[in-house]
């Protein structure tokens, strides 16, 4: 099966991959400094043992073979709600009193971190408040209500959300449950470095996606306190970039609202207290844009039969768009989610499938004669070609009144069989030229026309 190819990046794209954070020495703190220590992230290995398995680290060996390096995948996408956001869930809950577990407890998310405090806290008989914005697709509010959560919808925004949660806790006397910000949740996310090592003790580097920040900053605490000389690096996505901006002693911008595939991710403010953390232990953020987080999410599924939402496959992403920064290492990348909806991951597959080659839709102009169209059928289907849709357009492209134009959707081989089928149409005598152009053949042949020419 051919490779998805990793998307040529622009000059500014580039650069922005090459803009790094090294803190300076100065500026480093003590592990013991940290809020967070080693000995409670493994009293929360502990505690959440029983409740969350511990998830596999698995080899990866075609993204090895593209890297020239040891890539392994440690799968947080294995977990019941489908992402790493349990840990820390539980180990907050854990964490409660008996009164405050009468009383409840309130998050604010419209993804994974709801469903991981939704399971847990029904799982423990402690009532959860979970405030969604408005608009928030009905599958999510579906699936964070079958673990037994009360679904609150207050305001457009996640930030409104946030508010909104945090007045319900003040007036309801609710225990807020930060999705980052917070020890406890720290400590349970670190549980992953604990196993990640237990697996494969002698890393070089470990690549985690970024979004608010509790995820790395556990595994960051436990690894420099276990391995000091593991390399940590973070990943955001280009749209949001906001840790890796803050750690350079940039203002992080206007709040973005431009919709990503990594939506896991897309933090506008990263947390007070992960920051810190992040700034004193990590070694690099590193930028990847959307047409990288499709690809490395197409080609996880192609090549390694793992769906992984785009958040989760940030760190693969940054991977495959600068080889040379990881090759002869022994790389592992955290998977931290698989909660993709099933519409945009079909969409992204019938996307790959057109980059590569293998669907492509070609205009033709023929006779408009009876037979015309029985012949062109023909043509493609003699040289192994599948007709999925046809347009037959006889009154608004400026053709011939005695002529017409058909756009044709076929499945094909690979590229080279779209170049034979566009030769063997002009041929027959039907001018055709490729109309989409991610799927370009290698050389065009006569009558070939790329797209925007």
């Amino acid at each position: 099966m051919p490779q998805p190819p990793v998307p040529k990046r622009s000059r500014g794209a580039a650069s922005r991959a090459r803009l790094t954070l090294f803190p300076q020495q100065s500026e480093k703190r003590p592990l013991s400094d940290t809020p967070v220590t080693l000995g409670e992230i493994e009293r929360a290995q502990c505690l959440i043992a029983g409740a969350i398995a511990a998830t596999p680290t698995v080899e990866a060996p075609a993204i090895s073979e593209r890297v020239g390096a040891e890539i392994f995948l440690k799968l947080e996408t294995q977990h019941r709600t489908g992402s790493f956001k349990e840990r820390g869930a539980l180990n907050k809950l854990l964490s409660l009193d008996e009164r405050a577990r009468k009383m409840g407890v309130v998050a604010m998310s419209a993804g994974n971190h709801a469903q991981g405090v939704a399971c847990h806290a029904s799982r423990l008989a402690i009532p959860a408040t979970i405030v969604m914005p408005e608009g928030t697709p009905f599958i999510k509010i579906e699936r964070t209500e079958a673990f037994g959560a009360r679904v609150v919808l207050k305001g457009s925004s996640l930030t409104a959300a946030h508010e909104a949660a945090d007045a319900l806790a003040r007036e309801k006397g609710l225990t807020f449950v930060h999705p980052y910000d917070d020890p406890q949740i720290i400590a349970g996310q670190g549980t992953i470095a604990l196993e990640l090592l237990a697996e494969k003790p002698d890393l070089d580097a470990v690549i985690v996606p970024v979004g608010g920040g509790g995820l790395i900053s556990g595994i960051a605490i436990a690894l420099k306190a276990l391995r000091p000389a593991i390399e940590i690096i973070g990943v955001q996505a280009a749209l949001y970039p906001s840790m890796y901006r803050l750690l350079k002693g940039e203002d992080p911008g206007p709040p973005s609202n431009l919709p990503t595939l990594a939506e896991g991710i897309a933090v506008k403010e990263p947390g007070h207290m992960t920051r810190e953390i992040v700034r004193s232990l990590v070694s690099e953020i590193r930028l990847v844009e959307e047409a990288e987080i499709e690809a490395a999410t197409l080609f996880l599924a192609e090549h390694q039969k793992l769906i992984v939402e785009g958040a989760g496959a940030a760190g693969v992403a940054a991977v495959l768009a600068a080889p040379g920064r990881f090759a002869g290492r022994r790389v592992a990348i955290i998977l931290s989610g698989g909660n993709i909806d099933s519409r945009l991951f079909a969409s992204l597959l019938m996307r790959g499938l057109v980059r590569e080659g293998r669907l492509v839709r070609l205009r033709a102009e023929l006779p408009d004669v009876p037979g015309a169209l029985s012949r062109i059928s023909g043509v493609i289907g003699s040289r192994g070609g599948n007709i999925v849709e046809v347009h037959h357009q006889r009154l608004f492209h400026d053709i011939s009144v005695k002529r017409a134009e058909l756009d044709i959707v076929v499945e094909t081989q690979n590229r080279r069989h779209v170049e034979a089928l566009i030769e063997a149409l002009l041929a027959a005598g039907f001018p055709t030229r490729l109309i989409n152009g991610s799927a370009e053949p290698g050389g065009p042949s006569a009558g070939y026309e790329p797209a925007g020419s």
